[in-house]
This record gives C-alpha cells, structure tokens and sequence, in this order.
C-alpha cells in the first residue's frame, strides 16, 4: 500500500506565500512523475505543475513565475512552493505520482486547503 501525505495548506493573505508539501510512504520501488492539482468547488481538478523523475517542470499559465515545484527523492516528497497568491489561487490543492510498487499506477493526495484572503 501507498499513501500519499500532505500537509503546508493555510489561510494567507493576497501577496503572501506558502509551502505546500507531500510525502509517499509504503511498498515502493521508484516513483516516476509527481505534481499537483486543484479544485475549486463545482470545477474540474486542473494541473498546477508537474515534475519529471529527471527534474522537468512545467506549470499552468496562471501559476508560472509564482508557483515552483520541486522534489526530494530520498524523502519521496514533492513541494509546492507559492509566492504572489491571489485570491483566485484558493482551492483545495491534491498532490499526485506515478509509483511503482509491484506495478505501476497513480496515487493521490487527500487535498490541503489553501485559502488567500484579506
């Protein structure tokens, strides 16, 4: 089994910043891509950024220059760095990776709330 932990999400003002973090623990032998995604409510989940197992990036026009994503492979963590929130940035934010464990599928996040208001 593998879960999928993250923690960092808070209420900050527009202007401010946050760290969201996440950390895969359990039975796996590599994980390949990571990333993450938010959700408002009565929208569809949209991609955020994504991180390659070499370390590629790439970000959702809205968040790019704000927004890094990163990874510490010998914590199996990924990080979302935010700077410059607004308030269109609050959602609930899920974390994701392609893990193999005896076979390779995608694990989620249970999603941090991040609220950016005055």
């Amino acid at each position: 089994q593998v879960q999928m932990v993250e923690s960092g999400g808070g209420l900050v003002q527009p202007g401010g910043s946050l760290r969201l973090s996440c950390e895969a623990s359990g039975s796996i032998y590599s994980i390949n891509a990571m990333g993450w995604y938010r959700q408002d409510p009565g929208k569809q989940r949209e991609l955020v950024a994504h991180i390659s197992s070499g370390g590629s990036t790439t970000y959702a026009d809205s968040v790019k220059g704000r927004f890094t994503i990163s990874r510490e492979n010998a914590r199996n963590t990924v990080y979302l760095h935010m700077n410059s929130l607004k308030p269109e940035d609050t959602a609930v934010y899920y974390c994701n990776a392609l893990i193999t464990t005896t076979y390779r599928d995608i694990y989620w996040g249970q999603g941090t709330q991040v609220t950016v208001s005055t």
